[in-house]
């Protein structure tokens, strides 16, 4: 995931979700502009579809050959674009899947070639990833044979998990069973271990009615134990002392993904904390779910991110930017744009131990 090359949007909500006003910024006499750190360009493999995207022949074009359609959404110097071409689809074995049995089509979510959607209407790239609520990439959408989006991965995924959604998808394995139990079949069982602690986290019993959370906005975390992607996330991007600070801000919890916890939702329903990751759909430990006061959900985060767009998610939901603004990336733009006219430095690939503008 990166930055759209396009300030858009109000300036109030970036600045809030800053920390900064407008005032204090205008005051100061125009401090020099801060370096951007982290893009990377992208070379994507040529056996790629070059397509005419009318994804209606596309899909009928796949079924002839025995595959189905892949829609890669990308945009340009993503650095998580370039770690899913160059770390994933270099491995032979998801190069030999995605070959085999996808035809892919790539699309930059801020271009402007025309494409012929499912429904007949001409798009633009923008227009459809717009129509299509893509807010992170890359993002990518599976289609079945009649057309039907099967899988969505929103975000890049390390090349284990990623081979196990070609294979749930490749396979055909939607008939038989959720890729949620797919995943929990195919991976390997949470060992005996511990959930990190956090300052932040507040004790259980878990109540997230309006009452108990002070109208606060609200960050359930949904990890599990022994887990090496949760692992990273609390030891190398939350020890970031702005983002905790955001966090902080959250009425945040803790759940095991796989637990019994009881949990009093925002409706004053009581579940447990499995039955609610079930209903909600999360497949991965750790998925980040914002929700505002009264528990509707904001965004989440299901995939690998480092600390630059943590932080930009949690400033996004809690600065209430997302009312105005449905854009998560053209938000991210903004909010980098503003940190820099401070002054500052953004690194996009930055984890929390590393110095900004560290060489990849």
């Amino acid at each position: 995931m990166t930055l759209a090359r396009r300030l858009a949007g109000p300036i109030w909500p970036i600045l809030f979700g800053l920390g900064l006003s407008l005032p204090t910024l205008a005051a100061e006499p125009g401090p020099k502009r801060g370096q951007f750190y982290g893009a990377m360009a992208t070379e994507y493999p040529a056996w790629f579809k070059e397509s005419f995207l009318n994804l209606a022949e596309d899909i009928a074009e796949a079924k002839a050959a025995g595959k189905r359609l892949v829609i890669l959404f990308h945009q340009d110097n993503c650095p998580y674009c370039n770690v899913l071409v160059e770390r994933n689809l270099s491995q032979k074995a998801i190069e030999s899947a995605l070959r085999q049995r996808f035809d892919v089509v790539a699309l930059n979510m801020w271009g402007d070639r025309e494409i012929t959607g499912l429904d007949g209407k001409a798009y633009t790239e923008k227009s459809f990833a717009a129509a299509n609520k893509v807010q992170f990439t890359p993002t990518m959408l599976f289609f079945d044979e009649a057309g039907q989006v099967i899988l969505r991965l929103n975000g890049y995924l390390p090349p284990a998990r990623f081979k196990t959604a070609l294979d749930y998808v490749g396979q055909r394995q939607e008939t038989l069973m959720s890729y949620r139990d797919y995943l929990a079949a195919h991976e390997p069982p949470p060992a005996r271990g511990e959930l990190h602690p956090q300052d932040f986290f507040r004790p259980a019993p878990f109540d997230l009615r309006r009452k108990a959370t002070q109208g606060r906005p609200i960050a359930v975390f949904f990890e599990q134990k022994d887990c090496p992607a949760c692992d990273e996330l609390h030891t190398r991007v939350l020890p970031d002392q702005a983002t905790r600070e955001l966090i902080g801000r959250f009425h945040a919890i803790q759940l095991n993904m796989w637990g019994n916890e009881p949990v009093t939702l925002p409706d004053g329903r009581r579940t447990t904390a499995r039955d609610w990751a079930r209903t909600l759909d999360v497949k991965y430990a750790p998925t980040l779910v914002l929700l505002d006061p009264a528990g509707k959900e904001i965004v989440r985060a299901e995939a690998f991110f480092k600390v630059f767009h943590i932080q930009g998610i949690f400033a996004y939901a809690e600065s209430g930017a997302y009312r105005q603004e449905p854009s998560l990336q053209r938000y991210l733009e903004g909010r980098a744009s503003a940190i820099r006219a401070s002054g500052q430095d953004v690194d996009i690939w930055r984890l929390a131990d590393e110095p900004v503008g560290h060489k990849p």
